[in-house]
């Protein structure tokens, strides 16, 4: 695949203009190379659309799951990638996680509008903690307004993504910014959640920008690893539970500020044991390991979730502005390849306290979805449930392409997928857990299997 430069024509044209001492003649044979290079690269090669609309409860919905007012929109973004006749559609929604239903809804208007067919649609959640859970329009009638609303949002980034669907190019990138911690603290009566500075944390952020042929951002895709949980269950000096999109939209709406028209997309990465490093409402740890959980900076709490937000998304686009190497044309792959792997489902205590014996009990088999999508030479790697640092970084460590994302909370998110040291160490992911010991490394090797045959 080949990778596309500013050639050295233009970058003498620009030398050339500059001085003021290009004649028109030289100008207009140059315009002329100039388009039929742009020609090209647009001839039946990569194409990328973009949309973005806002699904927030009304004041009419609330109070809904608790929370009784907004701070900030909840967004659902759409992703529209297209290389010759193969279209693929990324829907990313600033949520916990999403049900069923609303899933089946969003791909029904999805396909509707842009005619990609359902396997060929991919949902997932930034796994926002400061939103309403979504519930079954059954269950009342708020619910059902608010399944409708993101219905309603949906057809309209897709709308959007299909009308704007253009000649792309894409680059990848990565950075460092330290603003998740492992949470995995040892109190006197176990692992419990907290702060642990000791613990693993991969504080690498992976970044995939599509431009137009110009040069135009179209979108800017991040991954990184921590949950959207600044503010989970701050409650503000007037009693109001407020509603925010949380760290990663912070994170991406700085993105987007900087590239006015571009849509920025927060890709969670394996946040079963990341926390924020600055959290509103945080638990704390004394010299004896007990364990408290209330500590709240109410109001005062948004000054650290903008702070955070603005140091992600500062390092996403310094990333961003920093990617040479772009693909573009037909010579850049693009492909969604879905499979499963069987396991044995598991229920135990609910993770209400820390606890240093744990019994599980098996409930049957259970099939855990996996999502490999290749765009040239980046790849992203997705599964329902929450995944461990350790994880994800043997799916990068082994995969053959030089960009890696790995991403939880595919098809609206499941409970956590601990690795091996979380069971043995009894963490809140292990007790949290759906699946029995060793489920995470079965997922990694299938990965790599797949990640492998694409090459």
């Amino acid at each position: 695949m080949r990778e596309q430069q500013e050639s050295q024509g233009e970058l003498s044209r620009r030398a050339v203009v500059a001085a003021g001492a290009v004649t028109a003649l030289a100008a207009s044979a140059l315009g002329a190379a100039t388009s039929a290079q742009a020609a090209t690269k647009a001839s039946g090669g990569l194409k990328v659309g973009v949309g973005k609309a806002a699904f927030t409860p009304g004041a009419s919905l609330l109070p809904l799951d608790n929370f009784t007012a907004v701070h900030d929109d909840l967004n659902v973004r759409v992703l529209l990638v297209e290389s010759g006749s193969r279209r693929i559609a990324l829907a990313v929604l600033d949520l916990t996680s999403i049900s069923a239903e609303a899933v089946a809804l969003m791909r029904d208007a999805i396909t509707v509008a842009s005619g990609v067919t359902a396997a060929n649609i991919m949902v997932t959640v930034t796994h926002c903690f400061s939103a309403p859970h979504v519930q079954a329009s059954s269950s009342s009638a708020g619910a059902a307004a608010y399944v409708q609303n993101i219905v309603a949002a949906t057809k309209s980034a897709v709308a959007d993504a299909v009308k704007n669907l253009q000649d792309a190019e894409v680059g990848y990138g990565s950075g460092r910014v330290d603003v998740n911690v492992n949470r995995n603290v040892l109190t006197a009566d176990g692992y419990w959640l907290g702060v642990n500075e000791q613990l693993p944390s991969d504080k690498g952020v992976y970044v995939a920008r599509f431009n137009d042929l110009d040069g135009n951002p179209i979108a800017v895709l991040a991954n990184y690893n921590v949950q959207s949980c600044v503010m989970q269950d701050s409650v503000m000096a007037d009693g109001t539970l407020p509603i925010s999109a949380d760290l990663g939209g912070a994170a991406v709406a700085h993105v987007e500020s900087q590239y006015p028209g571009a849509v920025g997309f927060w890709l969670v990465g394996a946040c079963g044991d990341q926390f924020p490093a600055y959290r509103s409402k945080r638990y704390t740890i004394d010299k004896d390991k007990g364990w408290t959980y209330g500590v709240d900076l109410h109001d005062a709490g948004f000054a650290l979730l903008t702070a955070q937000g603005e140091r992600l998304g500062d390092e996403i686009v310094r990333v961003a502005q920093g990617i040479g190497r772009y693909e573009s044309g037909k010579g850049v792959v693009v492909r969604l390849v879905t499979d499963d792997i069987t396991t044995t489902q598991v229920t135990g205590p609910q993770a209400g306290a820390p606890t240093k014996k744990v019994t599980f009990t098996p409930t049957g088999t259970a099939k855990v979805p996996l999502w490999v999508f290749q765009v040239g030479k980046g790849v992203f790697a997705g599964v329902e449930p929450e995944l461990s640092t350790s994880t994800a970084n043997t799916i990068r460590e082994n995969s053959s392409f030089s960009s890696t994302f790995v991403m939880s909370m595919f098809e609206g998110g499941a409970k956590n997928m601990p690795d091996t040291w979380n069971f043995d160490h009894v963490t809140y992911a292990a007790v949290d857990g759906f699946y029995i010991k060793g489920t995470a490394e079965k997922a990694v090797a299938r990965i790599d299997r797949i990640i492998k045959s694409l090459n």
